[in-house]
């Protein structure tokens, strides 16, 4: 795979030279068990020496997964939904938590507690929102589930969208799941990270918000094992600093 770098690199170098610093963090959406899927995952963490925080479905974790992340201190446990359910209406995109529902606290509350009965003090109060969609009206509900962060998808508009909830959000995806559901041209996933970066050197984006990777360990074919190895690689080598979701709740005012 035949891949230029060079419009990464010379952002990247403008960050430098502007004494910039680029905070980015990686998410890995929809565990539930031990698989070589997960293996892979793990293995690319290490050689990266990069936190992967995995957004686990609390309705059907394994204790495996648990056992596993014991043993692996790169995988960073965080809250999927409940069931990764799709309840939108009909011809409406997919999202669990699109609305409030009766159950809706009850859920959210009960996948907290699930997952810090198997992860203990390795969770982070993260909560992940399936499909990246989440109604307005649920983030309320996840301050009094004691969750303190919240994860979607695009630029965040607030660091803080209600009061005491941190939101970090995901910015760059590689699979492309509405063609081939293999991986996205890479000089497109290229541009659309530059976009991003110049945005944030020019004030349209929040330029603290760690610009976030995500992917999905459990669908990826060996193009989007091999560039996600190289892009966070380039990332890395070009001055960005990882940092995980613990760090950004320890630096939160």
């Amino acid at each position: 795979m035949q891949v230029d770098w060079s419009p990464l690199r010379a952002e990247l170098a403008l960050w430098r030279a502007e004494n910039r610093v680029l905070p980015i963090w990686w998410r890995d959406d929809d565990a539930v068990d031990t698989t070589p899927a997960l293996d892979e995952l793990s293995q690319l963490a290490t050689d990266l020496d990069m936190p992967v925080h995995l957004a686990v479905i609390p309705a059907f974790a394994q204790q495996a997964l648990a056992d596993c992340i014991t043993q692996q201190p790169l995988l960073v446990p965080t809250v999927h939904g409940w069931a990764h359910e799709n309840r939108a209406p009909e011809g409406q995109k997919k999202a669990e938590f699109g609305q409030v529902y009766a159950h809706t606290s009850e859920q959210l509350t009960h996948g907290l507690s699930r997952l810090r009965d198997l992860f203990g003090e390795r969770l982070v109060p993260a909560l992940v929102a399936p499909w990246n969609r989440l109604h307005p009206d649920v983030l309320p509900l996840l301050l009094q589930a004691s969750y303190k962060v919240v994860s979607t998808f695009t630029p965040r508009v607030n660091q803080y969208p209600v009061p005491g909830l941190l939101q970090v959000n995901t910015h760059i995806d590689p699979i492309n799941w509405r063609g081939t559901r293999d991986l996205v041209s890479p000089d497109n996933i290229i541009a659309q990270t530059v976009q991003h970066l110049e945005a944030r050197r020019q004030g349209a984006e929040d330029a603290t918000e760690p610009l976030g990777y995500l992917t999905h360990h459990l669908v990826h074919t060996p193009d989007i094992w091999s560039f996600s190895r190289v892009f966070l690689s380039e990332l890395l080598a070009g001055g960005a600093v990882s940092k995980p979701l613990t760090q950004s709740l320890k630096e939160a005012p």
